[in-house]
């Protein structure tokens, strides 16, 4: 989900910079919702579960996409299901180009012996270079991306009837949990994050997850706070974009909430365990001030992974090492 949110941004300032482009979009039928209101794009909704499954379905999907009249591949993702489809592209003529996603100096990044610990190119500036090689070169922090982020979404009466009036509330939304552990900070210091914030009468915020687990949690989170709202299995995924588009600041993870958020346009604060923002993957438009890392003078070694899957032996507590009161201090700074 993050990975498709980072291309959100280049695509806005692409279509901003060249009006004469016709962009489509071809990836689960899930992420429509990210690229609605964006001019001259048209969405293709990849069928992986019966129609372009398997080989015999990436022949498929290259047939349907004909019709379109293709002149250029990017290929943002460089997976072996695009790579087959943009080759079968470049047989017919079309021009090619694919995202470097730097796999060599991630390693270097993270490997526990002979580290290189430098910020590596952003993934954005990675996407900014897939274009370029089809002749199409973005400034992407131009002053003259007037679209770059969409309009605040005017809320329905289903979302007020959940969220309230916004009036003289901050809204901040908290996405506690990543795909893997060593991204999530420890529930009971989360609880002290939430407990602190919601200390603040002129605050309301509003929990994001999902599945039962999740839900579960959130409901402890909330527990007695009548400015805490557990958002799971309240909305539809469209509806949760709309709400964040109004919010005044999110707290996640290193996840896809937080790529989520700095889409929309949103000041996002993320919490990095074993993970760090030097691999490239800082939302967009943040400043490494909005990035809180685990404590490297005491957990040398980190990073461990670039997606928080290798946790090494002892390194379990180090999100610990971000401390609840740095966390609301900085939400409370940015308010």
């Amino acid at each position: 989900m993050g990975d498709v949110a980072m291309t959100v941004p280049v695509i806005r300032a692409l279509v901003a910079q060249y009006p004469q482009l016709q962009v489509t979009i071809v990836s689960r039928p899930f992420f429509k919702a990210f690229f609605e209101g964006i001019p001259n794009l048209h969405f293709f909704e990849v069928d992986l579960k019966h129609r372009h499954k398997g080989f015999k379905g990436l022949i498929n999907l290259f047939h349907d996409l004909i019709p379109l009249g293709v002149d250029a591949i990017a290929d943002l993702h460089n997976v072996l299901r695009s790579k087959v489809v943009r080759t079968l592209f470049a047989l017919k003529g079309a021009k090619i180009a694919y995202t470097d996603k730097g796999r060599a100096d991630k390693k270097a990044l993270t490997r526990a012996q002979n580290k290189v610990f430098k910020p590596l190119k952003t993934m954005f500036d990675r996407h900014v270079e897939t274009f370029e090689k089809l002749g199409f070169p973005i400034d992407l922090y131009s002053k003259s991306n007037a679209n770059l982020f969409p309009p605040k979404a005017v809320l329905s009466e289903t979302i007020l009837n959940i969220t309230g009036d916004k009036q003289a509330y901050k809204w901040i939304g908290i996405a506690p949990f990543a795909q893997y552990e060593g991204k999530v900070y420890p529930k009971d210091l989360m609880q002290q994050v939430i407990d602190n914030l919601a200390s603040h009468s002129n605050y309301k915020i509003f929990l994001f997850g999902g599945g039962s687990a999740e839900q579960q949690a959130l409901e402890v989170f909330a527990q007695g706070k009548n400015n805490v709202i557990n958002l799971v299995g309240k909305l539809q995924f469209a509806q949760e974009l709309q709400l964040i588009s109004n919010l005044d600041l999110m707290l996640s993870m290193d996840s896809g909430n937080g790529h989520i958020a700095a889409m929309l346009g949103l000041k996002v604060i993320t919490l990095w365990g074993a993970t760090h923002p030097y691999a490239g993957f800082v939302p967009f438009n943040q400043p490494l001030d909005y990035c809180l890392t685990a404590n490297r003078t005491l957990y040398p070694l980190l990073p461990t992974s670039i997606y928080g899957n290798k946790v090494v032996e002892g390194y379990h507590d180090a999100m610990r090492s971000i401390s609840p009161q740095s966390i609301t201090d900085t939400i409370t700074h940015l308010l």
